[in-house]
Parts: structure tokens; C-alpha cells; sequence
């Protein structure tokens, strides 16, 4: 016989249980530091005159990659409210991808992504339709004769397109593979997305700095293109592409949300990339004193997997496919990217990693101040301090007039 007690137990918690709201699954983020967290990077080390993706992603206690039917980590909404930003540009530019190998389905992918959050449908189109809408290219610029399928950076090739893509949701979106990582073919896809009319070029990915880079840098003096490159995810260390004085280096933070989705608190993601050249000049609107070359970062945002983004792909990484809960300076860069493109084209006359530099006042960047990503002589480089630091440059976006002309 069940007694009165018992089942009185069980009222009380039912009624207690009607009573908690249903919180959406894109909203369900882990609130933990990241050496807490299991995670780990999608691309491996990369060889003499390649690159790898900076990309990494949440796995189980084995180190196995985890995706589920659901999105787990921060959304759209989300991360617009973080920031302050608009979704759409009053004045539409188009935005690149440029990334290694091929993801055969990421049109697809990329409408589960806007169908879950509720973004509108988004098109594909041809070389000569300017309005938004996806167009994905070998590195060539054609669309036929695709790279071959790599499972990590098909999973990076869906982080981008899909956070630049929802940053800036009717901007049109070219997607460039390179047939390989090497440096000659990602150079090559770079040229290809300026030729195909982009103003804002996105990459994700980048090695430690070699003597030859400065030959590579040409590819990215081009006023009136903003070039958007992720400051690496090993900690304390300088990254190429990144660190070339034409480019917009991003570092990476953690960012934890109020309930409303407003920031809580932003502080250094400890695996992100900083430091002082070895080989690059110093940019004229770069004024710190204690690195007489090009100092990383520029600016920063979200990459720490702990508190990462949703990403959907359905090309198997580790055995599994669905929704991912991702990171990484790789999630930092298309933030930005998409940002600078929310301002329209990039003036004609400007280097676009000048521009943070002209506008970056505390009404328009937020200055991070706390956390690290290692320890060095020069505490600026590796700390988040007040003011100009390695990791988070100038700090973080609040709005998007950091990323125009002045």
C-alpha cells in the first residue's frame, strides 16, 4: 500500500517541476572554466607551408567528440545581444569564407542551422548576384572539380559559414576550399574571393610564425577589404596569418550571459593567441611600446568552447554528425568578420585592421581586463589589462561602430 506521505512527495514535485520554464536548447551553456571542460582541436599540427583550422570542439570525458539532435551552446539571439549588433546591414557587402577541402553539404547544413534558430531562408546564387545569398567555389572559382572531403575542416568550413553567415544574416556569402592546407593554395582561394567581389574575407586558420611569411603579405594589402584572422588557440604565441600588420588578428574570450542574454562577464580565454612578431612590422595605428614589431591581437571575442556556439554539420567528425558545441579563435574571427560587414563595404582608401584603431573608444569596444593566457616579461602581452592588450587588443564589440569609418 502506498502511503499518504509518499504520495504527497510526489504532488509537491510534479507541481514543483510544472513550474520551471522550458529553457531552449541553444541556451543550455555549460558555465565552466575551460580546464574544466573536455575539448580539443579539430585540425591537427600542420606541416612545413601549411596551415591548420583553429577550431575546438566539446568531447566526453574519453575525448571523444559529442553532437546530439539538439543545439547545445550559445545561438544567434544569443550572441547578438552579447554584443549589441544588428542582424542585417543597411548596406550589404559580400563577405568570404576561405578555408581547406570540401564540405559537400554545407548549403544544406546551413538551412538546418537557420531553420532551427529561425533565421529566414537563405538562397543560393551565381558569381554575378550581389544580394544575399550562398555561392560556394573551389579555389579557382569555379564550381565544379571540389577538393576532397576532410572531416575536421568540414566541421570548421560549418563554424564559419554559419556564424558569419547569422552575424550578418543578408550579406551574400562566397565559400572558397582550397584543395589543400598548404599556404600556396590558401593564398590562392584568398585571391579568388577579392577577385569574386568580397570586401570582408574571413579565415579561421593559420600556423606559428615562419621566416618566408612576409612574402605572403601582398596578398592581404588591399585597401578597401578588411581581412579577418584568427590569433591561434595553443595559448601565449604569435599565429600567421595573423600577425601580418594588413590583417585583423582575433583573439578569443570567455563569455558567460545574464539570463536576458546580456554579458555577465568577458575575460582572456587562456588558450587564445598573442604575442610580438618576429618577422612583421608595426602597423602605424598600433602605439603600444614594448613590442617594436606588429603585437596580436587587434581585437577579440567569443571562442572558448565552454561557453561556445551551436554548430550543425552532417559530415561525420569522430564517428558523429548533428550539433556540435564548438570554439576556438576560429569562432572569434567570422564574428568579427560578420561585424565589419554590418557596417557595409569597407572604404575604398582604408585598411580594414585600421579601422578598430580610429574608432576603438569605450562607448564602441568593451574593454576586457581580467584573465590570461600564459605569463611573459611584458605582462601586457599575455594579461587582459586597462587598455591595449596581446590577447584581447582593444576589446571586444559593443555595437558595431569600432568596425567602420570613423
Amino acid at each position: 500500500m502506498v502511503s499518504l506521505r509518499w504520495f504527497a512527495s510526489i504532488l509537491v514535485f510534479a507541481l514543483l517541476g510544472s513550474l520551471v520554464p522550458l529553457v531552449p536548447a541553444s541556451a543550455q551553456v555549460t558555465v565552466s572554466s575551460s580546464s574544466a571542460v573536455h575539448q580539443k582541436r579539430v585540425c591537427n599540427q600542420p606541416g612545413k607551408n601549411a596551415a591548420s583550422c583553429y577550431m575546438r570542439v566539446r568531447t566526453n570525458a574519453q575525448n571523444y567528440a559529442t553532437a546530439g539532435v539538439l543545439p547545445a551552446g550559445y545561438g544567434p539571439a544569443q550572441l547578438h545581444a552579447a554584443y549589441g549588433t544588428p542582424t542585417t546591414a543597411a548596406d550589404p557587402p559580400t563577405v568570404a569564407v576561405v578555408t581547406a577541402y570540401d564540405h559537400p553539404r554545407i548549403k544544406s547544413d546551413l538551412d538546418v542551422y537557420n531553420a532551427t534558430f529561425g533565421l529566414p531562408a537563405f538562397p543560393s546564387c551565381t558569381s554575378t548576384v550581389t544580394t544575399g545569398c550562398f555561392f560556394k567555389v573551389n579555389q579557382r572559382g569555379t564550381t565544379t572539380g571540389f577538393p576532397r572531403t576532410h572531416a575536421g575542416w568540414a566541421l570548421e568550413t560549418a563554424l564559419d559559414v554559419e556564424t558569419l553567415h547569422q552575424t550578418c544574416q543578408n550579406c551574400k556569402l562566397i565559400l572558397v576550399e582550397a584543395t589543400t592546407s598548404s599556404y600556396t593554395n590558401l593564398m590562392t582561394a584568398v585571391d579568388t574571393a577579392v577577385r569574386l567581389g568580397a570586401t570582408i574575407v574571413s579565415g579561421s586558420w593559420g600556423s606559428t610564425e615562419f621566416a618566408s611569411q612576409t612574402k605572403y603579405d601582398a596578398r592581404f594589402n588591399k585597401p578597401g577589404v578588411a581581412f579577418v584572422f584568427a590569433a591561434g588557440d595553443s595559448g601565449y604565441g604569435v599565429s600567421y596569418p595573423a600577425s601580418s600588420p594588413y590583417v585583423t588578428a582575433v583573439g578569443g574570450t570567455t563569455l558567460r550571459l545574464n539570463a536576458d542574454g546580456t554579458r555577465a562577464s568577458e575575460t582572456v580565454w587562456a588558450n587564445t593567441g598573442s604575442g610580438c612578431s618576429r618577422y612583421e612590422p608595426k602597423p602605424a595605428w598600433q602605439t603600444d611600446t614594448l613590442c617594436s614589431n606588429r603585437t596580436t591581437t587587434d581585437v577579440a571575442a567569443l571562442g572558448d568552447p565552454a561557453t561556445g556556439a551551436a554548430i550543425y554539420s552532417s559530415v561525420r567528425y569522430g564517428g558523429v554528425k548533428g550539433w556540435f558545441k564548438v570554439g576556438g579563435t576560429s569562432l572569434a574571427a567570422p564574428l568579427i568578420a560578420g561585424i565589419y560587414a554590418l557596417n557595409g563595404k569597407v572604404p575604398a582608401d582604408a585598411v580594414g585592421g585600421s579601422l578598430p584603431y580610429a574608432q576603438g573608444n569605450a562607448s564602441n569596444l568593451y574593454d576586457i581586463t581580467t584573465g590570461s593566457n600564459g605569463s611573459y616579461a611584458s605582462a601586457y602581452l599575455c594579461t587582459g589589462l586597462l587598455g591595449y592588450d596581446g590577447p584581447t587588443g582593444l576589446g571586444v564589440p559593443s555595437g558595431i561602430t569600432a568596425f567602420g569609418r570613423p
